[in-house]
């Protein structure tokens, strides 16, 4: 079982990197690109104990994600738990 877990920075925060590849798409007149947020993913391999119980995998790559993964501060986290 797979936990893909993907962490941006939230809105309120200035995505600086972001920006920059927003300038330079439109400098290389790549056209329709509104916005670019960066961020980090992860994917986590679930052992037998997580895997059986698809309920205790959400709930614990959760966790991971909101006390390892993120700084719940300035970062937002989605996930998928994957058979």
């Amino acid at each position: 079982m797979k936990a893909h877990v993907y962490v941006t920075l939230k809105r309120s925060v200035l995505d600086a990197q972001g920006q920059t590849v927003a300038g330079a798409l439109r400098r290389m007149d790549f056209k329709g690109i509104a916005d670019v947020r960066q961020g980090k993913y992860f994917q986590l391999t679930l052992d037998g104990s997580l895997a059986a119980d698809p309920a205790r995998a959400q709930v614990e790559v959760e966790r991971i994600a909101r006390e390892v993964l993120t700084n719940p501060v300035i970062e937002e986290f989605t996930l998928r738990v994957e058979p």
